[in-house]
């Protein structure tokens, strides 16, 4: 059989891997959007690297858009096969798509308003909400630890990969010529010991692994105090600067577990009198959703819910779905807390916000997550002075930090810790994907020394023969 890397191949974003078995039936695993790669973005994303029609499956790790976002385009380009994941998965990457969708038509039309005044011909969204449309109706879900057919002489398994719910990573066992080859997937490997989540879940032993590496080379902060940390932020920001806070949050994993430490200040009554705003409709659904799914919760939280019904909402939160409503916010004159999508401030509401709010040293932008370089929350993070904004530059007056203990990720001992159930001799190649070239070079050198004999960092379209 053959496997190929057309995204995340290094670089972060864009999972996708293509795997052609000698039947010539091909298997997707993930199909992800590329993000924050400045001025390429667009024309990787406009070109998947393989013909649409010819793949028979999509097997999908979890709902991020980084690896579900071009699930719409593949079916616009005439794939047409079943798409696997877990139930949380897929009802997650449903509003996450229509929410691409939406977004891609907003901004194509704010656009198009200064390219028409500038006599240039307009651009189109990659797809739109009847591409999304069409994608849902491929999805069939299967629950973790539980084989599956794909089809004939191939299985598949999901285990919980502790990254956001209904996360997974994704196990195969293919028989080829009488010979039955196992391999794993990674998807996006959450942190042990989660704010909310289970850890990773151990796995059968492979042939070959497919593994992620955002953090492949550093170690977060300690996960306990993050409360502490953002609770010195809301402080500093909103006590002492009596500023607003601007908070740059995915809409999946990242808000919830914002909203979940301000609950537990708000329990603890140490949260400031002060008005929090979800200034994404995304994010609210999304923390609906997760309601939805308590059993996947650690049992920390599990017991939090045994006194409190709703560890995701407390006084003074407040979910905003209009866009007027969104644009009153850069009027307020108090000091408030705005949350805001996307996590890399490179798309959706977020960059409306920064771009109001940048030119006030009374104000803050706290960065909570992982921000690709390129990015807008990657160069705030990189301490860039002056950003461009929707063809604007703006100085960077306002105050920017950041909170490395918030990532969903895991970093280079968990990723440790979640190959820790297999046996490096039975291993016959480690495959890094999904990070940073120099992290993932870093993470390849780890790897060799804990004794995997054969690690590859493959480039983008590389195809390598599995035997």
């Amino acid at each position: 059989m053959k496997l190929s890397f057309h995204g995340a191949a290094r670089t972060v974003t864009g999972s996708k891997h293509l795997l052609k078995l000698k039947s010539g039936k091909k298997i997707l695993l993930d199909c992800g959007m590329f993000q924050g790669l400045g001025k390429e973005t667009d024309n990787l994303n406009a070109d998947l690297g393989f013909d649409a029609k010819t793949v028979d499956v999509l097997i999908l790790s979890h709902a991020h858009i980084d690896h579900s976002g071009l699930i719409p385009l593949l079916v616009k380009q005439g794939f047409n096969g079943s798409i696997f994941c877990t139930p949380a998965t897929r009802e997650l990457a449903t509003i996450l798509m229509e929410d691409s969708a939406i977004i891609q038509r907003d901004d194509t039309r704010f656009i198009n308003k200064k390219r028409e005044k500038l006599g240039q011909p307009f651009v189109e969204p990659i797809y739109d909400i009847d591409d999304v449309t069409k994608a849902e109706q491929l999805f069939k879900t299967f629950e973790y630890n539980e084989w599956f057919e794909v089809f004939d002489n191939v299985q598949a398994m999901f285990t919980d990969a502790g990254h956001i719910i209904g996360s997974a990573s994704v196990h195969l066992k293919i028989k080829e010529d009488g010979q039955t080859t196992s391999l794993t997937f990674s998807g996006d490997v959450g942190r042990y010991r989660d704010i909310i989540l289970k850890s990773p879940a151990t796995f059968p032993q492979a042939d070959y692994i497919i593994i992620e590496s955002t953090y492949g080379n550093s170690l977060h902060d300690d996960i306990i105090n993050h409360t502490e940390v953002l609770l010195q932020w809301i402080e500093k920001a909103i006590v002492e600067k009596k500023g607003k806070l601007i908070i740059p949050a995915f809409s999946v994993g990242r808000t919830q577990e914002l909203l979940y430490s301000l609950n537990q200040l708000s329990l603890d009554k140490r949260l400031p009198k002060v008005p929090v705003y979800v200034d994404s409709p995304l994010s609210a659904k999304a923390t609906a959703l997760v309601k939805h799914y308590p059993k996947l919760f650690n049992k920390t939280v599990q017991k939090v819910l045994e006194k409190d019904d709703d560890p995701f909402d407390f006084e003074g939160l407040h979910f905003i779905e209009s866009a007027d409503e969104s644009k009153a916010l850069n009027s307020l004159p108090q000091p408030c807390i705005i949350i805001s999508a996307s996590g890399m401030a490179d798309a959706g509401r977020i960059k409306h916000h920064i771009a109001n709010n940048i030119n006030d040293r009374k104000n803050t932008i706290l960065l909570v997550g992982y921000c690709e370089p390129h990015s807008l929350g990657g160069r705030l993070m990189n301490g860039q002075k002056e950003v461009r904004i929707y063809g604007e530059y703006y100085d960077v007056i306002a105050e920017v930090g950041s909170m490395r203990s918030m990532s969903a990720h895991g970093d280079y001992d968990d990723l440790c810790q979640y190959l820790s159930c297999q046996n490096p001799g039975l291993v016959k190649t480690v495959f890094v994907v999904h990070g940073e070239e120099d992290v993932q070079l870093d993470f390849q050198k780890s790897l060799i020394k804990k004794g995997y004999k054969d690690v590859i960092v493959p480039e983008m379209h590389q195809e390598f023969f599995l035997y």
